[in-house]
């Protein structure tokens, strides 16, 4: 697989493609699927397809090794393949993948390469939100806060399950935590005030996903027909109870968490450090 980029002169905007390149620093963040290639003194950044964290064969038989080789070795490969040739030679060549995902939302009218960039992320974030030793229950700060934040454990299952079933065609459910921060740039908040600093169940159509109302995605069902139909054909509720059961990754998503809160923790410091600075120039 490919080894980490470092880019450190490279900007995009979340408010559209025309006005970035100045606001939002790119960086590669935790991203690993990216590698360099030099067309002479040009260096340009491509994304590689990156394996879900465990062998094909092993989710069975919660979900076949089947349906593995067909989601991810042909559909997330498609959307690795179609979106390296979309950003040969544009502004959004050699950018973090998030950035890219932002800055082609576009307000929701959808920029080409958007569908291709948010695909590859969601699907690495649902590779890595199930697990072969996956189901049963949390612990810890993550059961405090889905507890505190829906009132059980097993009020938050049956919300994520209505989500993921009622989600009409293709799409994606989410836990994600909403922070403070209402500005999502170049979204409309989905969510009131009153809801911040809360962790959220939320659905997205098609390809669309948490960041682009900057919050914090911390597990995803893909309910995408190609993602169950192999193994549940059309019974789409059955693959979600399985799910919640027997495949997801509690680690992982008490992993994101904890991570989600430094990073919030840290932006609300820069808030009152800036803020701080304002009154004293004032």
């Amino acid at each position: 697989m490919s080894a980490t980029l470092s880019l450190s002169s490279t900007f995009i905007s979340r408010h559209g493609l025309d006005e970035g390149l100045k606001s939002v620093r790119c960086s590669p963040r935790r991203y690993n699927e990216r590698c360099v290639r030099k067309v002479g003194a040009l260096v340009t950044a491509k994304f590689d397809l990156k394996p879900p964290p465990y062998p094909l064969d092993a989710l069975e038989p919660n979900m076949s090794k089947k349906t593995l080789e067909y989601h991810w070795g042909k559909h997330h490969r498609g959307y690795v393949d179609n979106l390296n040739k979309q950003l040969v030679g544009t502004e959004l060549d050699g950018i973090a993948l998030e950035d890219v995902i932002r800055a082609t939302y576009n307000k929701g009218d959808l920029l080409p390469p958007f569908n291709n960039a948010a695909q590859i992320w969601n699907h690495d974030f649902f590779w890595e939100s199930i697990s072969p030793d996956g189901g049963g229950k949390p612990s810890g700060e993550l059961l405090r806060f889905l507890e505190r934040d829906f009132g059980s454990f097993e009020a938050f299952v049956q919300q994520f399950k209505s989500a993921a079933a009622t989600q009409f065609g293709s799409g994606w459910a989410w836990l994600a935590y909403k922070p403070s921060r209402l500005d999502a740039g170049n979204a409309i908040n989905p969510r009131p005030s009153e809801e911040d600093k809360k962790l959220i169940v939320v659905k997205s159509p098609n390809a669309v996903n948490p960041l682009v109302w900057d919050y914090y995605p911390l597990l995803t069902i893909d309910v995408w027909e190609h993602a169950y139909y192999l193994d549940f054909q059309n019974r789409r509720p059955d693959y979600i109870s399985l799910f919640m059961e027997k495949l997801v990754s509690w680690e992982s998503v008490s992993n994101r968490l904890e991570t989600a809160m430094a990073d919030i923790a840290e932006r609300e410091r820069a808030g009152e450090r800036k803020k701080e600075q304002v009154e004293e120039e004032a």
